[in-house]
C-alpha cells in the first residue's frame, strides 16, 4: 500500500467487496483512498453527492463519518491526516463546497494533504445555459472551482468517463507529493457508471522518491559543516515543516550527532523529540520558555530546520534573530547565513549528511543547564478557592503519557499547551499558521478517528467552541473516548490581549447541559462542571477511572483576566504589530 508516510513502497490491494466490484468511478476513487490510507472519510450528504456516497459506503474498508456541517468536515479531515499523513471529506455542489473552503484553507497553510471531493452537476448540464440549485444563480458553474483554484494544489473537474481516472489519480498523488490539499469535483450521474479504464483494480501508485541533487547536496553540508564547526555555542530549533519534509528523525540523528541543545518554534511542537536528554523548551522571542530564550538568541550559529516566521511565531516581529548568524533548512532548500543558497536539496538528506560532518559542541547546553532554574510549582489552591488556569494545566502535565495526544485550541490554550513538556510518543496538535477558531472540535474528531490507541486531551475556550460546538454529537457517535477540557472565562479571551472591545464578550451557555442534551442517553458521555482544585482533580479521576471509555466533556469555569503571562506579553508586541501607522509613501 502506498501512503502519504510511505509513498514509494507498493502491496497489493486489498480484496474487494462483491458489492462494489463493477468497474466504475465510484468504486475507482474508493479503493484509491483505501490504498492511499484512508479508513474514514467524513462527509456531509447533499443532492449532488448522495450516488457517490453509496459507492464510499460499499467499499468494506471504509468508513464514513457524518458529520454535522462541511466546516467539521473539513476540520475533521485535518485531525485525520495529522495523525494518518491523508485525510478526506465529502461534501455536495457549491453550499457544501465554500462551507468547507475555510477548512481547507487551514489544511493548506498547514501543508496536510486532504482529498476534498465534492459531489457536483450532472454532466449534461456543463455548456448549457441551465441555472442550478445550490448555485448563486448564474449558468457558469465554475464559481467553486475558482474558489479552490487558491487554496488547494490541484483540482479536478471529472465530468467525462474518458478521463476520470487520470484527473482522479493525477489530483490524489499530488496532494501526496506536495503535502497540500487537493479538489476534486464528481458529476452526480457518473459514479455508478461502468467504463473500461475502471475494469480492474486501480494500478497501485509509485510515487517517486524525491531524491537531492547530489553536487548540491555535498556543497550544502560543506557549507553548512564549515559555518558551525567553528561556532562557539551553536543551538538547533525545529520547526513545523519537519512534517512535511518528514525529516523528524534526521533532526534527532543530527542533535546526537552534535550535542547541540534542540529548542522547538511553537508552530513545531510535537514534532521535536522533548524526551531528548538536550531539548530545552520553545523558542518563540520574548515568550519563549524559561532560559530557551536567552540561549538561542545569544547563539553565535543556529540551524533552523523547517521554519515559519510570521507575525504570530516572531511575537509581532520582534525576534532577535539575525540572518547572518543563521542556517535555514527548508523541505527543498538550504540557505547558509547571508550566503548561498542550494536548491534541490531535501531536508532528510541534508540533516543526515550535516550530523556525519559536525564536530561535538555542547558548550550552549551546558550554559543552559548553568543558568536553569525549575519554574515554581503553581500552589495548592485552598479549599473552596476558585480554580486558576496554572494549577488546571499542572494536572493536565500530570495525565499525559505515549498512550494521549494534546489538541490545544487557538487562544490562551496555544501559551498553556506549549509548556507541557510531552512524554515519548504523547501526540500534540494546533493550528498556528491559520489560527481559525473553533478548529479544534472537527480536528479533535478526526484526530481521535485515526489515533484509536491514543486518548485525546482538548483544551478548548468557551467563544471557539460556540463556532463549531455541533461536533460533539460525531464523537459519540463514533464512540471516542476524548477528554474535553471546557475552559470557560467568558469570551475571546486572545483577542481581549490583543485588542479588547465588547465584541469579545459572549453569550454564556450551560456547556455542559449543551452537551448533555446532545448527548440525549445514546452512546457513552459523562459531564461535569470545575470550579475548584478539588473538583477538578475528582473529575479527572473519574474521566480516567470509572469514565475511561466515554466521551468526558469538564466545564472549567476560570476568571476572564486568568490568563498566561506569555498571552499578556505576546498580545501586546502582536498588538503593537498590528497597529503600526502607514509608511510615508
Amino acid at each position: 500500500m502506498a501512503t502519504a508516510n510511505n509513498i514509494g513502497s507498493v502491496t497489493t490491494p486489498a480484496p474487494v467487496h462483491p458489492a462494489c466490484s463493477s468497474g466504475t468511478l465510484g468504486r475507482h476513487l474508493a479503493r484509491r483512498l483505501v490504498e492511499i490510507g484512508v479508513r474514514d472519510v467524513f462527509s456531509v450528504p447533499g443532492d449532488f453527492n448522495l450516488a457517490l456516497l453509496d459507492h464510499l459506503i460499499a467499499e468494506p474498508n471504509l468508513n464514513l463519518v457524518g458529520c454535522c456541517n462541511e466546516l467539521n468536515a473539513g476540520y475533521a479531515a485535518d485531525g485525520y491526516a495529522r495523525a494518518k499523513g491523508v485525510g478526506a471529506c465529502v461534501v455536495t455542489f457549491t453550499v457544501g463546497g465554500l462551507s468547507v473552503l475555510n477548512a481547507i484553507a487551514g489544511a493548506y497553510s498547514e501543508n496536510l494533504p486532504v482529498i476534498c471531493i465534492v459531489g457536483g452537476p450532472n454532466s449534461n448540464d456543463y455548456g448549457t445555459n441551465r441555472i442550478l440549485h445550490h448555485t448563486i444563480g448564474l449558468p457558469d458553474f465554475s464559481q467553486e472551482l475558482r474558489c479552490f483554484q487558491a487554496v488547494t494544489c490541484n483540482q479536478a473537474v471529472v465530468n467525462h468517463l474518458e478521463d476520470a481516472h487520470e484527473l482522479i489519480d493525477t489530483a490524489i498523488s499530488t496532494a501526496l507529493k506536495e503535502s497540500k490539499p487537493v479538489y476534486i469535483s464528481i458529476s452526480c450521474n457518473l459514479p455508478g457508471i461502468p467504463h473500461p479504464t475502471f475494469g480492474r483494480d486501480p494500478v497501485p501508485f509509485f510515487l517517486a522518491p524525491k531524491i537531492s541533487n547530489q553536487l548540491g547536496l555535498e556543497a550544502a553540508v560543506e557549507a553548512a559543516a564549515e559555518f558551525l564547526n567553528k561556532a562557539v555555542k551553536p543551538v538547533l530549533v525545529g520547526g513545523p515543516k519537519l512534517r512535511v519534509a518528514k525529516a523528524q528523525k534526521a533532526f534527532v540523528e543530527l542533535a546526537d550527532a552534535s550535542e547541540y541543545p534542540i529548542a522547538v518554534m511553537p508552530s513545531g511542537k510535537g514534532l521535536v523529540p522533548e524526551h531528548h536528554p538536550r531539548f530545552i523548551g520553545t523558542y518563540w522571542g520574548a515568550v519563549s520558555t524559561s532560559f530557551v530564550g536567552e540561549i538561542v538568541e545569544s547563539a553565535d550559529a543556529y540551524v533552523f530546520a523547517g521554519p515559519i516566521f510570521n507575525d504570530y511565531s516572531s511575537v509581532g516581529y520582534s525576534l532577535l534573530i539575525k540572518k547572518e548568524k543563521a542556517i535555514i533548512v527548508q523541505p527543498n532548500r538550504v540557505t547558509i547565513a547571508n550566503g548561498p543558497s542550494f536548491g534541490w536539496v531535501f531536508m532528510a538528506d541534508f540533516l543526515s549528511a550535516l550530523a556525519k560532518r559536525l564536530k561535538k559542541n555542547s558548550t550552549a547546553h551546558e550554559n543552559y543547564s548553568r543558568i536553569y532554574v525549575p519554574s515554581g510549582i503553581p500552589l495548592k489552591c485552598e479549599k473552596d478557592e476558585p480554580l486558576r488556569v496554572n494549577v488546571l494545566f499542572k494536572h493536565v502535565q500530570e495525565m499525559l503519557s505515549g498512550d494521549s495526544a494534546v489538541i490545544a485550541e487557538t487562544g490562551d490554550s496555544w501559551f498553556n499547551c506549549q509548556k507541557l513538556r510531552l512524554p515519548e510518543n504523547c501526540g500534540y496538535e494546533f493550528q498556528m499558521q491559520y489560527g481559525s477558531i473553533g478548529w479544534s472540535v472537527g480536528a479533535t474528531l478526526g484526530y481521535a478517528q485515526a489515533a484509536k490507541d491514543k486518548r485525546v486531551i482538548a483544551c478548548i475556550g468557551d467563544g471557539s467552541f460556540q463556532v463549531t460546538a455541533q461536533d460533539i454529537s460525531t464523537m459519540i457517535r463514533c464512540g471516542q473516548r476524548t477528554i474535553i477540557f471546557l475552559i470557560n472565562n467568558g469570551g475571546y479571551t486572545i483577542e481581549v490581549e490583543i485588542h479588547d472591545g465588547p465584541y469579545n464578550v459572549i453569550k454564556n451557555w450551560d456547556y455542559t447541559a449543551l452537551v448533555d442534551a446532545i448527548h440525549n442517553g445514546e452512546g457513552k458521555c459523562w459531564t461535569a462542571k470545575v470550579r475548584t482544585e478539588d473538583e477538578l482533580t475528582e473529575a479527572i479521576a473519574t474521566a480516567t477511572g470509572a469514565q475511561k471509555d466515554s466521551l468526558c466533556f469538564i466545564e472549567v469555569f476560570a476568571h476572564k483576566d486568568d490568563t498566561s503571562k506569555e498571552l499578556l506579553e505576546w498580545g501586546s508586541r502582536v498588538s503593537n504589530a498590528n497597529s503600526r501607522p502607514p509608511n510615508p509613501q
